[in-house]
């Protein structure tokens, strides 16, 4: 349960910061960023996986460069899913997605849980 808590508020936090950096991304109120972030991680975690591998051959066509228009449709149809989260185009998304997936990775580097190194451990 931890771990989901750190995840969650680690993905709100980089979706407040895309709305804040990202003209064409928007946020109502608090609970809307806090739902965007919860359906937001639902698609990544469940559909994401799916669409990566019915979309392998172009992805692979295209060097993986196909991955960020994934990410930008998947990132589009959170927007669509939450009522106060706003998208305004395509390029907004694929720019908030990117955005959203750099700042929690960074975030996600200081904040995790620590790895152990040893198995014996």
């Amino acid at each position: 349960m931890r771990r989901f808590l750190i995840h969650w508020s680690t993905t709100a936090v980089a979706l407040g910061a895309a709305v804040w950096i990202v003209p064409g991304v928007r946020v109502t109120s608090t609970a809307a960023l806090l739902i965007a972030a919860l359906v937001l991680g639902f698609l990544n975690a469940i559909i994401r996986p799916i669409l990566v591998i019915l979309t392998l051959p172009i992805s692979i066509l295209t060097l993986g460069l196909f991955y960020f228009v994934l990410n930008g449709l998947l990132f589009g149809l959170a927007s669509e899913l939450v009522p106060g989260f706003v998208v305004d185009s395509f390029g907004a998304a694929v720019i908030g997605a990117l955005v959203v997936s750099l700042i929690s990775w960074f975030i996600g580097c200081f904040a995790g849980e620590p790895r152990r190194t040893s198995p014996l451990r």
